[in-house]
């Protein structure tokens, strides 16, 4: 059976160090392990990644690519040693290039957070060969569902699809930078999750309606609050677009709030 994740892998490495304000998202991605039993490759589609055109991680054993600021020492010497999976790069390629895109492949990109930060809580066995795939810089919700569709057919019993990202991701709210919120952001961060809870997971809607709704997400009220930028909500975008094209439903897996602010996980199968 195929199975795809939305997941929000929290502010850089702090759900690994034990972040009181990450401990039910780190509990549960670490509940997601026996999901991927059996699987032989994931593909993940990382918020940190952005290129003019899709673009693969070729590197047969990828690097760690520590793209955060700020934070002890200890969490720049962490190792996520699962292998790269060039083969179903290639295939991947191929797939999106049918679908019409022009994709890159990139032989020395190592695991950004996106990637390492949940893997370690999700399997931290490393056992399961991973193809790191980028956005793409237009931040076009249309081009995300499109990508995600490209990559259906390539997911099945073996090959698992995660997206990246973060589904309330307004930093200056998170850390309380003064202005970043207007007073009633709590209320907002839930009206932008309850209308993606429902776009996602309705059982009232079809495929159709689903793509309308997400292409035209930053029309729903709080929408910019929770993404004053958008690259951390459209891995969800990937992840939608394939689940239509593989013919599975969601169902919410996280729905918590993250330092006070409302925050969903979806998995599709």
């Amino acid at each position: 059976m195929s199975e795809i994740f939305y997941i929000p892998h929290g502010g850089g490495p702090l759900p690994l160090m034990g972040d009181p304000a990450y401990a039910r998202l780190a509990a549960m991605l670490g509940g997601l392990n026996g999901s991927f039993d059996g699987c032989k490759a994931i593909i993940l589609v990382t918020a940190h990644w952005e290129e003019a055109q899709p673009c693969l991680g070729a590197a047969a054993r990828p690097a760690m690519l520590f793209d955060y600021y700020g934070f002890p020492a200890e969490t720049y010497r962490y190792s996520y040693p699962a292998p790269g999976a060039p083969e179903l790069a290639e295939q991947a390629a191929a797939a999106l290039s049918a679908a019409g895109f022009a994709p890159a492949s990139d032989p020395d990109r190592g695991f950004d957070h996106g990637t390492f930060v949940p893997m370690m809580l999700i399997r931290p066995e490393a056992d399961i060969p991973i193809l790191q795939m980028s956005l793409l810089a237009s931040l076009d919700a249309a081009r995300h569902l499109a990508l995600g569709r490209a990559l259906g057919g390539l997911l099945g019993p073996d090959v698992a699809l995660i997206g990246s990202g973060f589904s309330f991701h307004n930093i200056g709210a998170l850390i309380g930078r003064p202005g970043s919120d207007p007073g009633d952001g709590r209320a907002l961060a839930k009206a932008f999750h309850d209308w993606m809870d429902e776009t996602v997971c309705g059982t009232a809607l079809d495929p159709a309606e689903r793509g309308r709704r997400l292409q035209a997400w930053e029309t729903v009220p709080g929408a910019r609050f929770c993404h004053p930028r958008e690259e951390h909500l459209l891995p969800l975008h990937v992840c939608q677009g394939a689940a239509e094209a593989a013919g599975l439903t969601a169902t919410q897996i996280f729905g918590e709030p993250v330092k006070g602010y409302q925050t969903s996980g979806y998995r599709w199968q």
